[in-house]
């Protein structure tokens, strides 16, 4: 795994980040997913947070146990182990359910048109993609997959909704998501998941993180109530 952009800055007093490259794919969501991992078993104990994003990796540490130049000589160990196997075998493959239709997924009939597509057609191409996660933000547990195929990619709605419901899954540009908790939001709604995506009671609290790998499987409208969906 080549590694030519990774460089390394100071992000704050007691914070250094890693940048990876300045555009988002599935190699450099494995090398900071792998970067993350090292950093963890070498030097967990000193560690406040990982914040892993689309191409970087901010690593927020403890002043008073360690100092910059610790941590950055640790990060430097970090990179050059990152291994440089097959993509497909970084991060783990989280399945998620889904109940595609117009009851579920309001926006699904209007994209399949645009797309010149029918609803079944959309439906089986997002299903068949394997989607790599790149981020998490803007809210707890709300993952940023891509890449979405290029012909159900859609962008965002002109008028955003003011309430998106929980586990509506979404198609915005090239990435797809499912929305952890209720919450405004312009993506293209195409369904619904039952999944909880961010619980913060449960260990782990989300189900997926940086780097794992998302497909998403179709279910029924009874499937999707008797696995604990809201509609």
């Amino acid at each position: 795994m080549s590694k030519p952009q990774q460089s390394i800055s100071i992000a704050g007093e007691n914070s250094l980040i890693i940048y990876f490259g300045d555009k988002p794919s599935a190699a450099i969501a494995s090398e900071i997913a792998q970067a993350a991992q090292r950093l963890r078993e070498t030097i967990g104990q000193v560690l406040i947070d990982l914040v892993p994003s689309y191409g970087s990796l901010l690593i927020i540490y403890n002043p008073l146990q360690t100092d910059h130049h610790a941590v950055r000589a640790a990060i430097r160990r970090a990179l050059s182990s990152l291994t440089s196997e097959d993509d497909q075998l970084a991060g783990r493959l989280v399945s998620l359910p889904v109940y595609y239709s117009a009851e579920s997924g309001p926006d699904l009939q209007a994209l399949a048109e645009s797309a010149g597509l029918t609803t079944e057609q959309v439906i089986a191409i997002h299903q068949q993609a394997e989607y790599r996660v790149y981020a998490i933000g803007f809210a707890p547990g709300f993952a940023y997959l891509g890449e979405v195929d290029p012909r159900i990619a859609a962008p965002r709605l002109a008028t955003p909704r003011t309430k998106v419901p929980r586990g509506a899954v979404a198609i915005a540009d090239r990435q797809t998501a499912v929305y952890p908790a209720p919450s405004p939001g312009g993506w293209n709604l195409i369904g619904l998941c039952p999944e909880p995506m961010f619980d913060p009671e449960a260990s782990p609290s989300m189900p997926v993180q940086v780097g794992d790998r998302v497909r998403f499987t179709a279910i029924d409208r009874a499937q999707f109530l008797a696995l604990g969906g809201e509609l």
